[in-house]
């Protein structure tokens, strides 16, 4: 780092689920941390990523379960993580989508946010769907009305469009102060809880609608074998009954080998090594709704 008084603090990404924060929080930090899906609620446990910027300062992102409304104890959990982080930092990030309507889930966010003093960046993601200027020029004045936002940004996550602009706008509103983080820290997260996310998401990809939020994975076994370049990675996917379990392994284990096959890809990219995954289903009735699966599973609720 230079002598320059440098900037560093805080921002959590919050949002409706599905509404892009993984995928800006990666694009962001330049690399994959957070799973990214088309399925609601990907993310459950608080991500913590960094980005630092040798002449500028250092942002540590916090990203967080979406806002929504609980059905059992993992959701409450989730909710409960987004909702006690929004106190802890210096900055809120809120996604969303570019639309004329404000649905019950914004309002609910919008009613969150008056309770506390954090500023907020209101960025309007997926910002590439719309095809005239007017069009997003309205949504800034819809969304303006429900909360006195530092900033509005046009943007798309997907795309890197209006990304540097967010950047910036981060950097405006942090506090100045030293590092956090090393220069090169990316994460907070031991590659066992990111490499689970990685078989989580692969999953999620490959399964239809009923499965994907019923499913944790644990990492049993992850060694390096002595004298190579080579990884052993032994992972269970827990899901909650019996038909699952079926469905998850596929006609002749087909489907779980396409799940291992695309984890292993990514798995290989992020440990830049060679990697031998073997993948085991177990069912565990219910266990969205045990507290202490739900501990057991990593989703350790530290406030």
């Amino acid at each position: 780092m230079n002598d320059k008084k440098l900037k560093s603090g805080f921002v959590t990404i919050i949002g409706r689920p599905n509404v892009g924060k993984s995928t800006l929080m990666n694009y962001l930090i330049g690399q994959k941390i957070a799973i990214t899906s088309n399925k609601p609620q990907t993310t459950r446990n608080r991500i913590q990523t960094v980005y630092t910027d040798p002449q500028k300062g250092q942002v540590i992102f916090l990203d967080t379960p979406g806002i929504h409304k609980a059905k059992n104890k993992l959701g409450e959990y989730m909710v409960n993580v987004a909702e006690h982080t929004l106190n802890e930092v210096d900055l809120i990030l809120w996604l969303v989508e570019p639309t004329n309507y404000i649905g019950a889930g914004e309002q609910h966010i919008a009613e969150i946010l008056k309770k506390i003093n954090t500023p907020v960046i209101l960025v309007i993601n997926k910002a590439d769907t719309v095809e005239k200027k007017e069009q997003l020029l309205e949504y800034i004045d819809t969304y303006r009305k429900i909360h006195d936002f530092e900033e509005i940004i046009p943007a798309s996550a997907l795309r890197g469009q209006g990304m540097e602009d967010v950047r910036e706008t981060i950097f405006k509103y942090l506090p100045y102060g030293p590092m956090f983080y090393d220069e090169d820290t990316i994460t907070d997260q031991p590659e066992r809880a990111i490499v689970a996310e990685l078989v989580r998401e692969k999953a999620l990809h490959a399964l239809n609608d009923e499965i994907p939020h019923g499913i944790a994975v644990t990492i049993d076994r992850m060694k390096d074998r002595k004298g190579t370049n080579l990884v052993d990675i032994d992972a269970t996917i827990i899901c909650e009954r019996d038909s699952h379990k079926g469905i998850i392994i596929g006609k002749g284990g087909s489907m779980l080998k396409k799940i291992g096959t695309n984890a292993r890809f990514e798995i290989e990219r992020l440990l830049d090594c060679k990697v031998n995954l073997k993948l085991w289903v177990m069912v565990k009735k219910d266990w969205r709704d045990s507290d202490i699966l739900i501990r057991n599973f990593g989703y350790k609720e530290e406030e």
